[in-house]
């Protein structure tokens, strides 16, 4: 899985964040990388993953309330 730290289009992205979140729950990556990659694609394209404070639309539809419960509170962890 090859993670690039800018994205151009926020489908590619969401794909991205669909990939780290079930590599996790497959237990393939540990979980303090997962916070990390989150982490990271949220702090070089922020305004592809939140508009405000909810996920845009496209993100919301590709990646699925599961996985966004999960993106949401390693965000949240954060601040």
């Amino acid at each position: 899985m090859e993670i690039k730290l800018f994205y151009k289009k926020q489908r590619e992205l969401a794909g991205i964040l669909n990939q780290i979140v079930d590599e996790y729950w497959d237990n393939n990556i540990k979980e303090d990388e997962l916070i990390q990659h989150i982490q990271t694609l949220f702090v070089n394209n922020p305004r592809k993953i939140k508009k405000g404070e909810q996920f845009t639309t496209i993100i919301q539809q590709v990646c699925g309330k599961r996985r966004l419960e999960v993106i949401n509170r390693i965000l949240d962890m954060k601040k």
